[in-house]
């Protein structure tokens, strides 16, 4: 009985979890081309990942490489300089083979991506959908959780209309990321949107800020938080709330200021939960599709795409074979960021508890 009830719930998940995983891993090693009578297959190996590292697709995956300048040439060996240190600490303090390994992935990733950042954006060259979801990812997120934490630790507060707040600031989450999209899209134009008067009073009335590489991104950015805030906000607001209040009264009690009553009491006890709301906003950012999509269609060229805006392009273009191996290799990338992150913050803390 156990297994018949288990069973509708198994299948499910083999036909849409499963299955499209194994496929997908299959045609990232093919070529399929359409025919009149169907589809012919051609097993290609490893040249549709090969295309997009050291191939015609490398521009636009990576970025545009050459001669490095001193900046970029400061800022990888400083990096590289710090992992190598960082790989020789554990070492020498508490080392095993298992956490040897996964530093050694952890290593290599951030390797890369110092000396793609120092390769493309620090010498002057424009950097690929890589480096635009990155963007994504740290600004974004790093903005939502400054924001939302704010908000949620004022709304934990004993204030007026705390109660009508909460409901303001969840709104934005309810609304779909197209809306999301026209709606900003509106919002920035300069000619024809509401706060068109505003921008040419500031004399941007005939700046267009689609046609702007980082002020695109920067828009699109907003446009993210604004929907992504809510999500930090509610749930640290929880965690906010669940503090103990006898140790609050304790700390009052003992002479201890706000800042320090934060800082030692309830930042510690919530820190758990920001660290598990940052991981699955990491992970949503690093699949950011629909934003760029409506507001600037990746563009001005490839400056707003993001890894899955590119894969779904290679998509809609009947080459499904690249589409596959670009969404492979942002998984691989979301995966080793993500279990970092994991291990070396949220355990990392867990295990430093008395």
């Amino acid at each position: 009985m156990g297994r018949l009830f288990l069973t509708p719930a198994v299948v499910l998940i083999l036909v849409f979890s499963i299955f499209p995983l194994i496929a997908s891993l299959v045609m990232a090693f093919t070529r399929i081309r359409f025919t009149g009578g169907g589809f012919k297959v051609r097993y290609v190996a490893w040249r549709n990942f090969d295309k997009q590292f050291f191939g015609s697709e490398q521009f636009h995956l990576l970025g545009t490489f050459g001669p490095l300048s001193i900046l970029a040439w400061v800022v990888g060996l400083a990096a590289t300089l710090g992992l190598f240190w960082w790989l020789y600490r554990y070492c020498r303090t508490h080392f095993t083979v298992v956490g040897f390994i996964g530093r050694l992935i952890t290593f290599a990733m951030a390797l890369f991506l110092a000396w793609l950042f120092a390769a493309t954006l620090l010498s002057g060259r424009q950097f690929g959908t890589v480096g635009t979801t990155l963007f994504y990812v740290v600004v974004g997120c790093g903005l939502q959780f400054l924001i939302g934490t704010a908000l949620a630790f004022a709304c934990s507060q004993h204030i007026r209309g705390s109660r009508a707040f909460r409901v303001i600031f969840f709104v934005p989450m309810m609304i779909t990321p197209i809306g999301v999209g026209y709606i900003f899209r509106m919002l920035a134009d300069t000619s024809k949107g509401p706060f068109a008067n505003v921008w040419q009073w500031a004399g941007l009335g005939d700046w267009s800020w689609a046609t702007d590489p980082w002020a695109a991104r920067i828009f699109i950015t907003i446009a993210d938080s604004w929907q992504w805030i809510p999500f930090v906000f509610i749930m640290m607001l929880a965690g906010f709330e669940s503090v103990s209040k006898d140790l609050n009264e304790a700390a009052e009690i003992d002479g201890a200021g706000k800042w320090m009553t934060f800082r030692e009491i309830i930042w510690p006890q919530v820190l758990p939960i920001a660290a598990t709301v940052m991981l699955i906003r990491v992970i949503e950012a690093f699949k950011i599709v629909d934003l760029p999509n409506i507001m600037t269609a990746g563009g001005p060229g490839i400056a707003t795409e993001s890894v899955s805006l590119q894969s779904y392009y290679a998509w809609r273009s009947l080459d499904l074979g690249s589409a596959s191996a670009i969404a492979y290799i942002l998984l691989f990338i979301t995966v080793v960021i993500c279990v970092s992150f994991f291990n070396l913050v949220v355990l990392a803390r867990v295990r430093a508890k008395p």
